[in-house]
């Protein structure tokens, strides 16, 4: 001990010197596989381990181009994968799938090395793989979501996949009828905009109704028709990650309730509920329509929403700031006095062109405006409505709009 001190050297360094550190034992078990997780990686075979080591320049360039090559021969844009999966991944979907470590392992395609095991566990897998085998059975009326989704949509999305092997082949599929029944508490917004409270909700696709129930009384507050019932997600308008507005016809009025609940698994389930019970009622009611043509009709979110501001019928009243909401499907221009209001103050039909609608960036003749702001007159065979908009930008929008719905057939 007394020469290791003579020496400079302190009690223990030759140990410490001889061991591997830390660092270096961290980078060699890097990306190591934790072994196959659940029933979703059944009959799949094991990725290899991302050994983490330090790539020579010329296996660096090489591998790169032959992952670029799976890629193009993919025909996917995406530049991210999973490794773990074997499919390639959009920026978006790249964090939901980061924060899934058990059953995905996320890579860069040009940022990252990829060894050798991993371009050719790629090769031999792929997305279209993937969707042969985590989609084998996905139900007609499960909503499949696209990248500008919510978040809460994709991530359910990809948890159902992969993490709960929910479509696999030899999974269970639900008919619309059993699949369109559902009974739970959702948080309701109560009235007035004041709060949420939780509601006892009950949907039956083979009544064809939902209820829901104030308090413990047994009496339901509402029943909801499926016929006239949409579920969207509005996730910035009610303030919530997982905010699901529901609108249904009631006395001839279209009727909102904004609810939430915490579970993103629960809000995902209940919207796909709604869509098998208003599924199960398209499929009933219109037997010889073709599937295409009915899956559009099963829920749908408005084409534009946001605030305009509108005159009277008599053009000389002062202008009022609305909240606007284009349903496309019904043809309809809805305005509320604000965002969350449970019914609409008005609304406007949209006709085709050959009707008499039409869609102008002007005044109609002896209407003035104080402000210097862009404006629209929606043209009508009874009347001409007159709004202003914000900005130029929102004009443009608002204006392509309700240009889509007049030529639309």
């Amino acid at each position: 001990m007394n020469a290791q001190r003579s020496a400079g050297k302190l009690p223990g360094q030759e140990r410490r010197a001889g061991a591997p550190s830390r660092l270096r034992r961290r980078r060699r078990g890097r990306g190591r596989g934790r072994g196959r997780s659940g029933s979703s990686f059944a009959g799949c075979a094991e990725p290899p381990a991302d050994t983490g080591r330090a790539p020579a320049a010329m296996d660096y360039d090489h591998n790169k181009a032959l992952l670029l090559e799976l890629q193009r021969a993919a025909g996917t844009d995406p530049e991210w994968a999973s490794y773990k999966l074997g499919i390639f991944i959009c920026l978006n979907c790249s964090g939901i799938h980061r924060n899934l470590p058990e059953i995905s392992r996320v890579k860069s395609l040009r940022l990252d090395f990829w060894e050798s095991n991993l371009i050719e566990f790629m090769r031999n897998h792929g997305n279209l793989w993937a969707k042969a085998k985590y989609e084998a059975k996905v139900p007609p009326y499960y909503y499949i979501p696209k990248s500008h989704d919510c978040m809460v949509l994709r991530q359910q999305w990809i948890r159902a996949k992969y993490e709960r092997g929910q479509f696999l082949d030899n999974g269970v599929c639900h008919d619309p009828c059993s699949a369109g029944s559902r009974e739970g508490c959702l948080w309701k917004l109560g009235k007035g905009r004041r709060q949420f409270q939780k509601r006892q909700f009950l949907l039956s696709a083979r009544e064809g109704v939902m209820k829901y129930y104030s308090k413990e009384s047994k009496v339901p507050k509402a029943v909801i028709s499926v016929e006239t019932l949409n579920a969207m997600f509005q996730v910035e308008k009610i303030g919530h990650s997982h905010g699901l507005q529901i609108t249904y016809i009631t006395d001839g009025q279209t009727r909102n309730l904004f609810v939430y609940h915490e579970s993103g698994k629960e809000i995902v389930e209940w919207f796909n509920a709604i869509r098998a019970a208003r599924y199960h009622y398209l499929r009933t009611t219109f037997p010889n329509v073709p599937e295409p043509e009915l899956i559009p009709r099963i829920t749908r979110n408005f084409v534009k929403e946001g605030y305009m501001e509108k005159t009277g019928p008599k053009q000389k009243e002062a202008f009022k700031l609305r909240w606007f909401c284009l349903d496309s499907q019904e043809r309809n221009l809805l305005y509320f006095k604000n965002p969350l209001d449970a019914f609409a103050q008005g609304q406007v039909f949209i006709g085709r062109k050959d009707e008499g609608y039409a869609v102008r960036d002007d005044l109609p003749q002896k209407v003035w405006v104080k402000k210097k702001k862009p404006v629209i007159t929606l043209v009508t065979p009874v009347r001409e409505f007159v709004f202003i908009c914000e900005n130029d930008r929102k004009q443009r929008e608002w204006m392509d709009a309700l240009n889509g719905v007049i030529t639309q057939l």
